[in-house]
């Protein structure tokens, strides 16, 4: 998925906060009066890795923090750069650490945030959001995550964990604004007969109380582009999910301007009787391929 280049986008600000963090290790490091190199032969490293994480071309870890505030006569500010490599690690989360454990505990996680919301805004340009998943669409999702993350095989208990998160949908003090292109009814992501299936189920979340659903046809004019997904919690945090890592956002600057994003998008979106017109034109198209597919 292709972030936009934008210097406010969530992708930008982790570098910035990279660089940022970097920047302060060569500060201590030239006021200790040590050469990049010197540096790096008094930790055995090689020079290289000095130099890329001054210049946030790498993230360091823990102890790189510890020995490189040792190093260069600077303990005291030990805590206070590892409180920016938290937060910078907070931001941008690997998909490999973030599911080590497996695909069920993440679920567990958002249930967790799931619970304390009373606001989500949603935009998806490509996947149906999880929220309104059939499972054997979450399968099909969670199924291509494990494969190309290569993570331990608990897609059935995802699955479920995700089945059991979509009860919130039902609960009167909760809005949800789901906003989808039509591209994302249309990609081939699971069977043609499992598509179908979702589609339907579409067609009934529209209609639920306490459910907004606005879908952007092919033909409409877009005011903003469609650059990737994300999801607003309140006006408190922002998920954005990429091939690699999930961004998890939270400076107020950010979360306004995902907001303002999504209400341009909202804007040209069709809802109502007109989205599922748009559903179901989607369902006709695809009906004779799941009916040849014997799906």
């Amino acid at each position: 998925m292709t972030l936009p280049p934008n210097n406010t986008s969530g992708s930008s600000n982790v570098h910035e906060a990279r660089s940022a963090l970097g920047k302060r290790l060569r500060e201590l490091r030239q006021a200790a009066g040590m050469s990049g190199r010197q540096l790096a032969e008094s930790l055995s490293w090689p020079p290289s890795k000095v130099s890329k994480l001054e210049n946030g071309r790498q993230t360091p870890a823990d102890d790189d923090i510890r020995k490189w505030a040792r190093a260069t006569g600077a303990e005291g500010e030990t805590e206070a750069l590892l409180a920016s490599l938290h937060t910078l690690e907070v931001q941008h989360a690997e998909w490999q650490r973030v599911l080590r454990a497996g695909l069920k505990p993440h679920q567990r996680e958002l249930i967790s945030w799931d619970q304390r919301t009373r606001l989500f805004r949603a935009f998806e340009a490509t996947v149906i959001p999880g929220l309104l998943q059939t499972p054997e669409y979450a399968r099909a999702r969670f199924a291509e995550g494990a494969r190309r993350l290569n993570l331990p095989h608990d897609i059935d208990e995802a699955v479920k964990e995700r089945v059991r998160r979509q009860e919130i949908l039902y609960r009167s003090d909760k809005r949800f604004h789901f906003v989808l292109t039509e591209a994302a009814l249309r990609f081939r992501l699971c069977a043609p007969g499992a598509m179908l299936g979702q589609l339907d189920r579409l067609v009934s979340l529209s209609q639920l109380p306490h459910v907004r659903f606005g879908i952007i046809g092919f033909e409409t004019q877009y005011v903003i582009s469609p650059w990737h997904g994300f999801w607003i919690y309140d006006n408190e945090r922002v998920l954005v999910e990429t091939l690699s890592a999930e961004l998890d956002l939270r400076q107020p600057q950010e979360v306004r301007l995902y907001g303002s994003a999504f209400e341009r998008l909202a804007a040209v979106a069709d809802y109502g009787r007109a989205a599922r017109a748009i559903i179901n034109r989607v369902i006709e198209d695809l009906a004779p391929e799941a009916s040849e597919d014997g799906s």
